[in-house]
Protein backbone atom coordinates (compact mmCIF):
# COMPACT_ATOMS: atom_id res chain seq x y z
CA UNK A 1 0.00 0.00 0.00
CA UNK A 2 3.10 2.36 0.50
CA UNK A 3 4.32 1.95 -2.54
CA UNK A 4 1.26 2.49 -4.12
CA UNK A 5 1.08 5.95 -2.53
CA UNK A 6 4.51 6.65 -3.74
CA UNK A 7 3.38 5.77 -6.87
CA UNK A 8 0.42 8.13 -6.51
CA UNK A 9 2.06 10.94 -5.26
CA UNK A 10 5.14 10.57 -7.47
CA UNK A 11 2.79 10.90 -10.62
CA UNK A 12 0.85 13.84 -8.83
CA UNK A 13 4.19 15.57 -8.56
CA UNK A 14 5.72 15.21 -12.21
CA UNK A 15 2.12 15.47 -13.75
CA UNK A 16 2.22 19.07 -11.57
CA UNK A 17 5.78 19.52 -13.09
CA UNK A 18 4.83 19.42 -16.76
CA UNK A 19 1.24 21.26 -16.12
CA UNK A 20 3.37 24.38 -15.13
CA UNK A 21 5.48 24.10 -17.70
CA UNK A 22 3.20 23.40 -20.26
CA UNK A 23 1.35 26.50 -18.82
CA UNK A 24 3.97 28.28 -19.31
CA UNK A 25 5.22 27.49 -22.98
CA UNK A 26 1.19 28.66 -23.31
CA UNK A 27 1.34 31.53 -22.21
CA UNK A 28 5.05 32.07 -24.17
CA UNK A 29 3.30 30.95 -27.33
CA UNK A 30 -0.41 33.79 -26.71
CA UNK A 31 2.44 36.54 -25.61
CA UNK A 32 3.89 35.73 -29.63
CA UNK A 33 0.88 35.59 -31.26
CA UNK A 34 -0.34 38.97 -29.79
CA UNK A 35 2.50 41.26 -30.18
CA UNK A 36 4.42 40.01 -33.08
CA UNK A 37 3.65 39.00 -36.85
CA UNK A 38 4.39 35.79 -37.89
CA UNK A 39 4.33 34.54 -41.62
CA UNK A 40 4.67 30.73 -41.95
CA UNK A 41 7.95 29.33 -43.38
CA UNK A 42 6.37 26.74 -45.13
CA UNK A 43 3.07 28.13 -46.92
CA UNK A 44 1.91 24.12 -47.51
CA UNK A 45 2.13 24.28 -43.75
CA UNK A 46 0.21 27.61 -43.02
CA UNK A 47 -0.58 27.33 -39.64
CA UNK A 48 3.05 26.01 -38.82
CA UNK A 49 4.70 28.90 -37.43
CA UNK A 50 6.82 29.49 -33.88
CA UNK A 51 3.78 31.29 -32.00
CA UNK A 52 1.12 28.48 -32.94
CA UNK A 53 3.51 25.82 -32.60
CA UNK A 54 3.86 26.77 -28.94
CA UNK A 55 0.44 27.35 -28.53
CA UNK A 56 -0.66 24.13 -29.30
CA UNK A 57 2.61 22.33 -27.66
CA UNK A 58 1.14 23.68 -24.70
CA UNK A 59 -1.91 22.97 -24.48
CA UNK A 60 -1.39 19.77 -25.20
CA UNK A 61 1.04 19.45 -22.24
CA UNK A 62 -1.17 20.82 -20.13
CA UNK A 63 -4.19 18.94 -20.79
CA UNK A 64 -2.41 15.28 -20.99
CA UNK A 65 -0.59 16.81 -17.21
CA UNK A 66 -3.84 17.81 -16.26
CA UNK A 67 -5.78 14.17 -16.61
CA UNK A 68 -2.81 12.58 -14.97
CA UNK A 69 -2.35 14.87 -11.81
CA UNK A 70 -5.99 14.56 -11.18
CA UNK A 71 -6.53 10.82 -12.00
CA UNK A 72 -3.75 10.01 -9.55
CA UNK A 73 -4.95 12.52 -6.95
CA UNK A 74 -8.55 11.50 -7.12
CA UNK A 75 -7.91 7.85 -8.01
CA UNK A 76 -10.44 8.24 -10.94
CA UNK A 77 -10.38 5.11 -13.32
CA UNK A 78 -11.82 7.31 -16.19
CA UNK A 79 -9.34 10.10 -15.52
CA UNK A 80 -6.27 7.72 -15.23
CA UNK A 81 -7.29 5.24 -18.46
CA UNK A 82 -7.85 8.53 -20.52
CA UNK A 83 -4.49 9.71 -19.65
CA UNK A 84 -3.35 6.10 -20.45
CA UNK A 85 -4.18 6.40 -24.33
CA UNK A 86 -3.55 10.00 -24.64
CA UNK A 87 -0.03 9.25 -23.85
CA UNK A 88 -0.29 6.06 -25.92
CA UNK A 89 -1.36 8.40 -29.12
CA UNK A 90 1.61 10.60 -28.42
CA UNK A 91 4.07 8.02 -28.39
CA UNK A 92 2.78 6.44 -31.77
CA UNK A 93 2.56 9.85 -33.17
CA UNK A 94 5.80 10.64 -32.41
CA UNK A 95 7.48 7.55 -33.44
CA UNK A 96 5.52 7.62 -36.74
CA UNK A 97 6.70 11.09 -37.22
CA UNK A 98 10.42 9.83 -37.04
CA UNK A 99 10.25 7.19 -38.91
CA UNK A 100 8.69 9.02 -41.81
CA UNK A 101 11.65 11.43 -41.52
CA UNK A 102 13.95 8.50 -41.84
CA UNK A 103 12.80 7.18 -44.64
CA UNK A 104 11.98 10.10 -46.87
CA UNK A 105 14.65 11.97 -46.01
CA UNK A 106 15.80 12.97 -49.67
CA UNK A 107 11.72 14.05 -50.64
CA UNK A 108 10.99 15.64 -47.53
CA UNK A 109 14.55 17.78 -48.11
CA UNK A 110 13.00 18.80 -51.93
CA UNK A 111 9.81 19.78 -50.39
CA UNK A 112 11.11 21.81 -47.74
CA UNK A 113 13.50 23.24 -49.77
CA UNK A 114 10.49 24.46 -52.61
CA UNK A 115 8.31 25.46 -50.30
CA UNK A 116 10.87 27.55 -48.48
CA UNK A 117 10.74 29.62 -52.02
CA UNK A 118 7.17 30.18 -51.64
CA UNK A 119 7.02 31.32 -47.78
CA UNK A 120 10.30 33.85 -48.81
CA UNK A 121 8.51 35.33 -51.80
CA UNK A 122 5.61 36.06 -49.55
CA UNK A 123 7.57 37.31 -46.91
CA UNK A 124 9.23 39.70 -49.60
CA UNK A 125 5.87 41.21 -50.78
CA UNK A 126 4.83 41.70 -46.99
CA UNK A 127 7.94 43.73 -46.24
CA UNK A 128 7.15 45.83 -49.46
CA UNK A 129 4.42 47.66 -47.02
CA UNK A 130 5.61 46.63 -43.47
CA UNK A 131 8.77 46.58 -41.45
CA UNK A 132 7.63 43.74 -38.88
CA UNK A 133 9.46 41.05 -38.12
CA UNK A 134 8.56 37.29 -38.84
CA UNK A 135 9.74 33.88 -39.19
CA UNK A 136 12.14 34.29 -41.61
CA UNK A 137 14.03 37.31 -39.05
CA UNK A 138 13.74 34.61 -36.08
CA UNK A 139 15.45 31.78 -38.17
CA UNK A 140 18.36 33.85 -39.70
CA UNK A 141 19.33 35.45 -36.39
CA UNK A 142 19.47 32.25 -34.69
CA UNK A 143 21.27 30.58 -37.66
CA UNK A 144 23.30 33.33 -38.88
CA UNK A 145 22.33 32.37 -42.80
CA UNK A 146 20.55 34.91 -45.11
CA UNK A 147 17.98 33.84 -46.97
CA UNK A 148 17.82 29.90 -48.72
CA UNK A 149 20.90 29.61 -50.63
CA UNK A 150 22.38 33.20 -50.23
CA UNK A 151 21.45 36.78 -49.70
CA UNK A 152 20.92 36.91 -53.54
CA UNK A 153 17.18 35.28 -52.88
CA UNK A 154 15.94 38.20 -50.93
CA UNK A 155 16.68 40.53 -54.08
CA UNK A 156 16.52 44.19 -53.53
CA UNK A 157 14.64 43.59 -50.01
CA UNK A 158 17.29 42.21 -48.07
CA UNK A 159 16.31 42.59 -44.22
CA UNK A 160 18.27 43.19 -41.32
CA UNK A 161 18.40 39.90 -39.71
CA UNK A 162 20.93 39.01 -42.79
CA UNK A 163 23.59 41.26 -41.44
CA UNK A 164 26.43 40.74 -38.91
CA UNK A 165 27.79 43.04 -36.51
CA UNK A 166 30.13 44.37 -38.68
CA UNK A 167 27.40 45.24 -41.28
CA UNK A 168 28.10 42.61 -43.76
CA UNK A 169 25.36 39.60 -45.16
CA UNK A 170 25.91 35.64 -43.49
CA UNK A 171 27.64 34.02 -46.35
CA UNK A 172 25.56 30.42 -46.33
CA UNK A 173 21.74 30.13 -47.03
CA UNK A 174 19.29 28.82 -44.09
CA UNK A 175 18.23 25.34 -45.83
CA UNK A 176 22.10 24.26 -46.02
CA UNK A 177 22.30 25.87 -42.42
CA UNK A 178 19.15 23.94 -40.88
CA UNK A 179 20.07 20.90 -42.84
CA UNK A 180 23.49 20.87 -41.48
CA UNK A 181 22.20 21.64 -38.21
CA UNK A 182 19.75 18.83 -38.26
CA UNK A 183 22.24 16.02 -39.40
CA UNK A 184 25.08 17.24 -36.45
CA UNK A 185 22.28 16.70 -33.61
CA UNK A 186 20.53 13.72 -35.03
CA UNK A 187 21.96 11.78 -32.49
CA UNK A 188 20.62 14.08 -30.09
CA UNK A 189 17.24 14.43 -31.47
CA UNK A 190 17.32 10.60 -31.39
CA UNK A 191 18.02 10.27 -27.84
CA UNK A 192 15.49 12.89 -27.11
CA UNK A 193 12.71 11.08 -28.93
CA UNK A 194 14.03 8.03 -26.72
CA UNK A 195 13.93 10.05 -23.48
CA UNK A 196 10.36 11.43 -24.38
CA UNK A 197 8.76 8.00 -25.09
CA UNK A 198 10.85 6.53 -22.05
CA UNK A 199 8.82 9.24 -19.63
CA UNK A 200 5.54 8.20 -21.77
CA UNK A 201 6.11 4.79 -20.87
CA UNK A 202 6.79 5.48 -17.28
CA UNK A 203 3.67 7.64 -17.02
CA UNK A 204 1.54 4.94 -18.97
CA UNK A 205 3.05 2.25 -16.54
CA UNK A 206 2.00 4.44 -13.65
CA UNK A 207 -0.92 5.26 -14.68
CA UNK A 208 -2.16 1.44 -15.87
CA UNK A 209 -0.75 -0.06 -12.16
CA UNK A 210 -2.87 2.52 -10.49
CA UNK A 211 -5.79 2.25 -12.91
CA UNK A 212 -5.18 -1.75 -12.13
CA UNK A 213 -5.23 -1.23 -8.31
CA UNK A 214 -8.57 0.34 -8.50
CA UNK A 215 -10.24 -2.02 -9.95
CA UNK A 216 -9.14 -4.57 -8.09
CA UNK A 217 -9.94 -2.87 -4.74
CA UNK A 218 -13.79 -2.41 -5.96
CA UNK A 219 -13.80 1.30 -5.98
CA UNK A 220 -15.16 1.52 -9.79
CA UNK A 221 -15.37 4.54 -11.62
CA UNK A 222 -16.30 7.76 -9.34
Amino acid sequence: MSCLKCLKYTMCLVNFIFFICGAAVFGIGIYLMTSTRFSSLLPSLEAINIANALFIIGIIITCVSFLGFLGALKENRCLLISFFILLFILMLAELAVACTLLMYETQIGEFINKDLKSGLESSINHRKNNTNEDDWDTVQKTFQCCGISNVTDWNNHVPQSCKSENGTHWPEGCFDKLKNAFDENLLNTGIGVIVVCIIEVLGMCFSMTLFCHISRSGLGYK
